[in-house]
């Protein structure tokens, strides 16, 4: 028997284990504070996710579902950082949201449009919860303007290690996307009989040749675009130490031509030849003089 699993938090793999209604409607009763009896129907709607940035094909991978025919949900897992998501999930909600209306038509029709963010890398770096929900209120007292966008985020880097026996479904969730062994999956799955059904879908997914092959080269190329961007930073750190270098050099020399420039304009030439042997009373001039390293804003 092939023990080999995918990790649900390949963007492939997650959107496999959606397709299956019992985990869909166990991961959203989860995460909107539903009562899974209360959710009569859950559609997936075709996905034509526009790709914006270059990296949105490698990076990113949505789930669009309809909920009970009154709310529309875009769960997306994003496992490279992206500093503009926030934006980014603004831009693509309200996008949906303002698809649903058509010329002539009142704004009665509106649907309530829910985000679920699910991102390998911490986005609020200040928060230590690994889950946030975000609605518009007003500032003082705190009451919702509408209720018809919602934004929900589990920062995955966040989560506890350890399980305890009063972890919520949101928690068991966010752990199950996260787990990559299979003795976690199997510990999970005994706590929720929703993630149970995603972990026996998952189980078939992982064996199937064909899905294999696309698991492999979807994780394949989230890892080539991680290095290539990693590799890029790292350039472009080199590049600035060397220039850092070379304008300090620049800098320092510019001070000196500066400092003899006045020792001779005063006479002072045994102190020029002085200081040109002797780093320390040539500081000890330019303090004198108040010859500073002046910064110049690179333009």
């Amino acid at each position: 028997m092939n023990d080999f699993l995918m990790k649900p938090k390949i963007d492939f793999a997650f959107k496999e284990i959606m397709s299956d209604e019992k985990a869909r409607i166990g991961f959203l009763s989860a995460i909107l504070k539903l009562n899974p009896n209360d959710i009569k129907e859950t559609l997936l709607l075709k996905n034509e996710l526009q790709k914006t940035y270059e990296e949105d094909k490698l990076g990113i991978l949505d789930v669009k579902v309809l909920l009970n025919n009154d709310t529309e949900i875009d769960i997306e897992v994003q496992l490279s950082k992206l500093e503009v998501w926030t934006d980014r999930a603004l831009f693509y909600l309200s996008k949906m949201y303002s698809e649903q209306i058509e010329q002539g038509q009142k704004y009665d029709v509106f649907k309530k449009c829910v985000s679920i963010s699910i991102l390998d890398f911490m986005l609020f770096k200040e928060e230590t919860n690994f889950y946030s929900c975000f609605h518009i209120m007003e500032d003082t007292h705190h009451f919702i303007y509408t209720d018809k966008m919602e934004f929900h985020v589990l920062e995955l880097p966040k989560l506890p290690k350890e399980l305890k026996d009063s972890s919520d479904n949101v928690l068991l969730w966010a752990k199950f996307i996260n787990a990559e062994r299979k003795e976690e999956f199997e510990m999970i799955a005994t706590k929720d009989p929703y993630i149970a059904s995603a972990y026996q879908k998952l189980q078939v997914i992982s064996q199937d040749k064909q899905k294999r092959l696309e698991y492999e080269a979807r994780e394949k190329a989230i890892r080539d675009y991680n290095q290539f961007m990693y590799e890029a930073d790292q350039r472009g750190e080199k590049r600035g130490i060397e220039r850092g270098i070379k304008i300090g050099e620049q800098r320092g020399i510019e001070r000196i031509n500066k400092l003899n420039a006045l020792l001779v304009s005063n006479k002072r030439f045994d102190d020029l030849t002085r200081s040109s042997n002797n780093p320390e009373y040539q500081e000890k001039l330019l303090d004198e003089y108040g010859i500073e390293l002046t910064w110049h804003p690179a333009i």
